[in-house]
């Protein structure tokens, strides 16, 4: 393959002129492993110990603190060759292999359990740099290679400091691609909390809303306790034949159970069927078997497959868009008092036969009005997370690679 001007082929890939190629041994003044082993028994309480990393508190650049563990003073001081310092990098060994993260200054002093400590030369390397192309898409199919085991796959310290990096040739540009990266993690974590920050005003909204105990300007007035029988029906769906399924695309697009919450295999349907059991954009849906949360299908025209149920309001008395708000509640209500060990089923008569309070059909149009403009504004909010990512990845894929010249 010809390689561009200015640019030279390597076995790690190609990389502009002026970089190198290095291993992580040569970048660093200490690679050990934290303690292995069990701790269990030196854990204390958090105002009493030290903080005690472990594998699962890792993420990409950063951390998460859930079930964090706390060591003896003694227990810390015994062990301090895996004391961390800010700027060391912390790569997990067994699990979800070659998942690094950075110390920062909050952590310095902490102990950490099982997982690879890589302390650089600061005079010359951006221990940033190193873990962004280390959690980079390369860097982690490059990582999956010098695993070893066979059923518990593990990383060894010795082939880390063998592992080989690209390196641009002065600091100042290893610190300005992870600065330019950090950015993106900044502007991802923003939109991670602004998004996290509008459920849970919803999560309120609909409580309030939908309970009665707010009101919407203009309404007032008790609402009328009823049967949802008296104001939808629940058809359940056909049990096609499998013999017409296919997953090429041909026929009709078929809704299983499993559709509700993923389309990762899509069935479709060639044989005859009656068009009562054909859904379309706006109909709500529910599972029938485990989790009967129900669903707001906006997936086109399709087939409603047995053990697959559609709510079907009388117009003139339930808006179809608040059922689909409103029955959250009482059906996570009928899956807890469920008594089945296994495998947990809906009828049409548990839906049916559910008594609640209900307001008029405006106020129900008002109310549902209200949640599906927050449901699109969180759904706005979430394209654009899902275009920031993607467009980090491109940056660590131009960057990294020296595609990009920052300085």
């Amino acid at each position: 393959m010809e390689v561009k001007p200015g640019f030279k082929q390597t076995e790690i890939g190609v990389i502009p002129e002026d970089w190198e190629v290095a291993t992580l041994g040569s970048l660093t003044v200490l690679m050990t492993n934290g303690f292995v082993g069990t701790a269990t028994r030196h854990y204390t309480n958090y105002d009493k110990g030290i903080l005690y990393i472990q594998g699962y508190n890792v993420e990409e650049n950063s951390f998460n603190f859930h079930g964090i563990k706390y060591v003896t003073e003694e227990f810390h001081k015994s062990h301090m060759k895996s004391c961390l310092r800010a700027g060391d990098l912390l790569t997990v060994q067994t699990g979800d292999i070659g998942l690094t993260t950075i110390i920062p200054e909050y952590l310095e002093g902490s102990n950490c359990h099982a997982l690879i400590i890589s302390r650089f030369k600061r005079n010359e390397i951006s221990s940033n740099f190193i873990s962004y192309y280390l959690n980079s898409n390369p860097g982690r199919a490059r990582l999956n290679l010098i695993e070893t085991g066979t059923t518990m796959k593990h990383l060894n310290v010795g082939d880390m400091l063998q592992f080989a990096v690209p390196l641009p040739p002065t600091k100042a540009e290893q610190e300005a691609i992870a600065e330019a990266l950090s950015d993106m993690d900044a502007l991802i974590e923003s939109l991670e909390q602004l998004i996290a920050k509008k459920r849970q005003i919803k999560q309120g909204t609909m409580q309030d809303l939908l309970t009665g105990k707010k009101r919407l300007p203009g309404f007032s007035g008790e609402w009328n306790l009823m049967h949802l029988g008296d104001v939808l029906s629940f058809q359940v769906g056909f049990p096609f034949s499998s013999m017409f399924f296919n997953t090429e695309g041909y026929g009709h697009r078929l809704i299983k159970n499993r559709d509700l919450k993923s389309d990762d295999q899509v069935f479709y349907y060639t044989g005859q069927f009656d068009k009562v059991f054909e859904i379309k954009n706006g109909d709500v849906l529910v599972g029938m078997d485990g989790d009967f949360l129900p669903c707001l299908w906006n997936n086109g025209t399709a087939l409603l497959n047995q053990r697959v149920g559609r709510i079907i309001p009388q117009c003139e008395k339930l808006d179809s868009f608040f059922a689909y708000y409103y029955l959250i509640k009482p059906l996570k209500e009928i899956e807890r008092a469920t008594s089945s060990t296994t495998v947990k089923h809906l009828s049409h008569d548990d839906v049916e036969e559910i008594e609640c309070p209900l307001p008029t059909l405006p106020e129900q149009t008002a109310i549902a009005s209200v949640l599906s403009d927050m449901d699109a504004e969180i759904t706005t909010l979430e394209n654009k997370l899902a275009k920031t990512r993607s467009i980090k990845q491109g940056m660590m894929q131009e960057l990294l690679t020296g595609r990009i010249r920052l300085i």
